[in-house]
């Protein structure tokens, strides 16, 4: 019987996106832009997958209630929380 791949080991790059979303709501600020998190989060190098889910943000504002909850409904569809984590 062959064993399939799980996304169930955490990556090396566990709790990159909680650092995105740390960093761009650092200097106390209530919104953001997609464009913020975009630029920012290319300046973490992340790996492609969570390039991915930072691709999939729609145009707009977030407040980081919002900003996570998009997130984690991407990480969530693709089955990658205990992979790479959800964000808060």
């Amino acid at each position: 019987m062959a064993k399939f791949a799980t996304n169930t080991r955490r990556s090396e790059h566990y709790g990159q996106l909680q650092r995105v979303v740390d960093s761009v709501f650092a200097d106390g600020g209530k919104f953001v832009r997609r464009l913020d998190v975009v630029v920012t989060a290319e300046s973490f190098d992340l790996p492609d997958d969570l390039d991915e889910i930072i691709a999939l943000l729609p145009p707009g504002t977030y407040t980081r209630q919002r900003l996570c909850d998009q997130l984690n409904s991407a990480i969530g569809g693709h089955a990658w929380g205990q992979v790479y984590g959800t964000v808060e």
